[in-house]
């Protein structure tokens, strides 16, 4: 008796359950499908398409570095963005050259390699930020206290975390060149000149270019002092057209040979 009623429950129960499970495994295929085409879609629209980041973007730290901004002038180490892009390419196949993406060894590098004051051996302060970098530069004196002669504005040349430091100017206070105007055509004789504050300056000029020992062009022992004072002289220089100049005038005498300093960069007409 049982056996003739559990026969036809077994039987009926089994045919439901079996399309079910059909229908189950239909359903667990196409959604594993799915996810897996959803999988390489998302792969393909992550891919890095090479796009240079945008400028002052993202997290300091955590984003590839910038491309140099329009109307910045790259003053030294570097003469353009290809130069920086040839040291890069030895930096990453053997290492050459580290200290490139030290901004603070790059500034005091640029004072007293380039510009020729080696009594500025100290960093006085240092700040660096979304592919951005200000660095003091100065010297201890006799007394104990430091001295800060200028900061080196510094931006990173190139794409990467290793693009290389490139310093683009002075952020000035007491003493500045304003003219040649930054970003413009110089030619010789170059009129130069700016405002001080201070007593009895004596300001020295030099004209200087990537690649060359020797100063383009200098000026000595201008008269200056007072409250926001403007100054100015003239220099002639000789360069071929085209490259990239760095204007300086610096003062000192006082407590050190060079206690204060500002640049600019001009192209060479």
């Amino acid at each position: 008796m049982r056996a003739r009623h559990l026969t036809p429950v077994v039987s009926l129960v089994r045919r439901p359950v079996s399309r079910i499970v059909r229908g189950l495994a239909a359903v667990v295929v196409t959604g594993l499908l799915a996810w897996a085409l959803s999988g390489l879609v998302a792969g393909c629209d992550l891919r890095d398409t090479g796009s240079p980041r945008i400028s002052g973007s993202g997290v300091p730290g955590a984003e590839p570095a910038v491309n140099l901004s329009p109307g910045l002038q790259p003053l030294w180490p570097f003469a353009d963005a290809a130069a920086a892009r040839e040291w890069q390419a030895s930096y990453r196949s053997g290492g050459q050259q580290p200290w490139h993406l030290d901004p603070g060894v790059t500034a005091l590098s640029f004072v007293q390699g380039y510009l020729g004051f080696t009594g500025l051996d100290q960093v006085t302060s240092s700040y660096e930020g979304s592919g951005r970098a200000l660095v003091g530069v100065g010297a201890a004196l006799p007394d104990g206290r430091i001295l800060t002669a200028a900061i080196v504005r510094l931006v990173r040349l190139g794409i990467g975390d290793d693009a290389p430091w490139e310093v683009v100017g002075t952020r000035d206070t007491t003493l500045s060149v304003d003219t040649p105007a930054y970003g413009s055509t110089a030619r010789s004789p170059l009129p130069v000149g700016g405002t001080i504050s201070g007593v009895d300056e004596s300001l020295r000029v030099q004209v200087r270019r990537v690649g060359a020992e020797a100063p383009a062009g200098t000026a000595c022992c201008v008269p200056a002092g007072g409250q926001n004072t403007r100054w100015s002289t003239t220099v002639p220089f000789t360069s071929p057209p085209g490259p990239v100049l760095t204007v300086v005038v610096a003062t000192g005498g006082h407590v050190a040979d060079v206690e204060r300093f500002a640049v600019t960069g001009v192209r060479a007409g």
